[in-house]
């Protein structure tokens, strides 16, 4: 059966008026030259009328600016498939300490850090503290998980030393700071390092740690083309890294 198509512009104003705001920085001074730039980069992405609505210097070479204007542009939104879904449930804290004294019979050791210079440990320690996230408390919340949380700009070799030396079934790892892929590139070395630790490893949980990544830049990249076991977005919550443990530690043969 073929779906109808379903038209759809962006939202501003009113619906379907096209309004977009972009914001984007120059390598020019600020100024009014900087601002026709401005709008003549809008006009090359398709926004027509433009209008600088923000323009901030970045030190004396650069400039940021905040730039509204319409789109021609329109999608079907009925040619866009479903995202797939979570491959396992979602459990709850007692679930998932349940599983974890049925099957190990002992604590399931959780080793998380920033690597290379990322100094940002909002999401790890969002991940791992007991605080947690949107009302969702971290790992160290469950008594049958133990969290080893080294913290920022954890250099790699460190890491697989500390893994190695808490004997974990997996490592944590955020990845905030993107610049010039900076995060895709400290992931492929941490899978490397890990490989070379563990050269003999069949897979996680079978000879070497898990390896679970997460951040807001990876997009649509697969774990296997970085070398690790998962990749987790923007608004992940412990809960959903603690369901994932499980189903990947415990119930995978």
């Amino acid at each position: 059966m073929t779906t109808a198509p379903q038209i759809i512009r962006p939202y501003g104003d009113t619906t379907g008026d096209g309004l977009v705001q972009v914001s984007f920085t120059l390598p020019v001074p600020h100024g009014a030259r900087a601002e026709a730039a401005a709008l003549r980069l809008a006009a090359a992405m398709g926004l027509d009328p433009a209008h600088v609505v923000h323009a901030k210097p970045m030190g004396p070479d650069f400039t940021f600016f905040i730039v509204y204007g319409r789109v021609r542009h329109l999608i079907d939104y009925a040619d866009i498939p479903e995202p797939e879904g979570r491959a396992y449930p979602l459990l709850s804290a007692a679930d998932v300490n349940l599983a974890i004294r049925r099957t190990l019979g002992r604590r399931l050791v959780v080793v998380g850090a920033c690597i290379g210079t990322d100094a940002h440990t909002v999401g790890i320690d969002a991940i791992l503290n007991v605080k947690g996230f949107a009302g969702d408390k971290g790992l160290e919340y469950y008594r049958e998980i133990q969290v080893i949380n080294m913290g920022a700009q954890v250099p790699v070799a460190e890491l697989v030393e500390r893994a190695v030396a808490e004997h974990a079934d997996a490592v944590l790892v955020s990845q905030v700071v993107t610049q010039r892929d900076a995060h895709l590139h400290n992931t492929r070395q941490m899978a490397e390092a890990f490989g070379a630790a563990f050269p003999d490893a069949q897979g996680p949980g079978r000879g070497r740690p898990l390896l679970v990544v997460g951040g807001p830049r990876f997009g649509s990249l697969t774990p296997a083309e970085l070398g690790v076991d998962a990749v987790f977005g923007k608004g992940t919550t412990p809960g959903e890294v603690a369901s994932y443990l499980v189903h990947a530690l415990l119930e995978t043969p």
